[in-house]
């Protein structure tokens, strides 16, 4: 009696556990498959997925959002997270936000406001954002799944690709939205660093039961306040447009193993479904 409870139990999250999907069809010479991922879930976790390791064996490149390694990548990278000329960031705040602001970076990065004089709002949020989760979700950025797959392709000799170019992705981190946008989320999530918190563990759950639909629901409904909310969303259903575009050449040969976040997979614009309404066969590989 008692396995047949523990089996019942465990049922549903088998059930609903999808995560890796095989992609075919729409002229593609080979299968290709498609990895979701959460960046605040350990590499360890990946071992829980079966067939994860025996599909990527069968790939011969992976596909990531962006491939951020080279020198002038991350020179690129520092010079965008700097403020324009024209603003600076005392202009953005009266004199009680910049204490406040001060003070939660004083406190959570053990740094003053004035070491980051020069750096837009955006950047100042996700350093902040990343700390929240290592000090509430164990995040690890060391041993995130997120880039689990494009080491072992570089330990494999297997090229990997991009989806966004240096540029586009620079974008996405650091200007995707207006500067007094950027201003008023920083001030936010320093305010309110238990609706980041929530969210995330929301999402991390949601995540480990294979609910990708639910993830994107929870983006971007109206009652998200969020750093990444119903605007961002909307940003995301842009790009996956153009992702099913750029996916294109690496389906048509095939055998490509493609990891990307699983808040861009899910609902009815989420990149799944725009690969299906581009004649794509896509199902799920632990059905």
């Amino acid at each position: 009696m008692r396995k047949i409870f523990v089996l019942f139990c465990f049922m549903p999250m088998f059930l609903q556990a999808q995560l890796l999907y095989e992609i075919s069809g729409n002229g593609s010479a080979n299968k290709s498959y498609l990895l979701a991922t959460n960046k605040f879930v350990p590499m360890a976790f990946l071992d829980t997925i079966p067939n994860v390791y025996k599909c990527f064996d069968k790939c011969d490149k992976v596909v990531c959002e962006f491939v951020m390694e080279d020198h002038q990548a991350l020179s690129a990278l520092r010079q965008a997270a700097l403020l324009p000329d024209t603003i600076k960031l005392e202009s953005l705040y009266s004199k009680k936000e910049l204490e406040q602001i001060d003070q939660a970076l004083q406190l959570t990065l053990e740094m003053r406001l004035e070491q980051f004089y020069r750096i837009k709002p955006s950047y100042l949020t996700e350093l902040y954002r990343n700390e929240l989760m290592k000090q509430w979700l164990d995040y690890d950025e060391k041993n995130t799944m997120e880039n689990a797959f494009q080491w072992l392709a570089q330990n494999k000799n297997m090229p990997v690709y991009g989806l966004d170019d240096v540029g586009e992705t620079l974008y996405m981190i650091f200007d995707r939205e207006p500067m007094q946008w950027q201003a008023k989320e920083l001030l936010n999530i320093i305010e309110n660093p238990e609706k980041e918190v929530r969210q995330e563990r929301t999402i991390r759950e949601m995540y480990l039961y294979g609910r990708l639909y639910d993830i994107a629901f929870q983006i971007y409904s109206p009652d998200n306040q969020t750093v990444i909310s119903y605007s961002d969303y909307q940003v995301f259903i842009k790009r996956n447009n153009q992702w099913v575009k750029r996916l294109q050449p690496y389906l048509k040969d095939g055998k490509a193993f493609i990891t990307l976040n699983a808040m861009y997979l899910g609902g009815d614009e989420g990149l799944i479904a725009q690969l299906k309404k581009a004649g794509y066969r896509v199902r799920a590989v632990n059905r």
